[in-house]
């Protein structure tokens, strides 16, 4: 029965572990860039994973100290801030962006495009759908951003400078 429910012994110490863990992970991440939670990206979603396994590891682990819990957490969140700070200043290229890609060019569904998003062509047209984008002849451009959203750019339509910038990420002329 002891494999089952353990020493209770351990428990109120089990349930300190988790408040200073959570604490500490509350701390880290407010004071790391507000990207972290708020706009995920692949290296982001591996860090948030990374600091729920460790959190939960340390916490339910009789043989694992909430300092070194602490320690793994801190550096883990030191480690993404110095990325981000390396990224943003330009210095590891682009291999944390990815471009948006075209999957409407004038008018019609590129299959190229879907096969690059890995989205069917249903798919597609749900997100468009959902975007209230249901006429795709009105459309001059339809870009899958990196994070599933879509910019439609309509036919005819004024094209300021972000979306000339995204078009020309996509590989696409964007003169007006």
């Amino acid at each position: 029965m002891s494999h089952l429910i353990g020493s209770s012994s351990e428990l109120g110490w089990t349930a300190l572990k988790v408040l200073l863990l959570f604490l500490v992970a509350v701390v880290g991440l407010r004071v790391s860039q507000r990207r972290l939670l708020a706009e995920l990206t692949v290296f982001d979603l591996v860090v948030a994973v990374a600091i729920g396994s460790i959190v939960g590891r340390t916490a339910t682990s009789s043989s694992t100290t909430f300092l070194t819990g602490a320690v793994a957490l801190m550096t883990l969140l030191v480690l993404h801030r110095g990325v981000a700070v390396v990224h943003r200043r330009g210095w590891l290229g682009t291999p944390l962006d990815r471009p948006p890609v075209v999957l409407v060019a004038g008018g019609t569904l590129r299959e190229d495009g879907l096969r690059r998003a890995g989205l069917t062509e249903r798919e597609a047209y749900r997100l468009l759908r959902e975007a209230s984008a249901g006429n795709l002849h009105a459309l001059d451009y339809v870009l899958f951003e990196e994070r599933g959203a879509l910019t439609i750019i309509g036919d005819g339509e004024e094209r300021g400078e972000a979306v000339r910038a995204g078009l020309q990420q996509a590989g696409v002329d964007p003169a007006p």
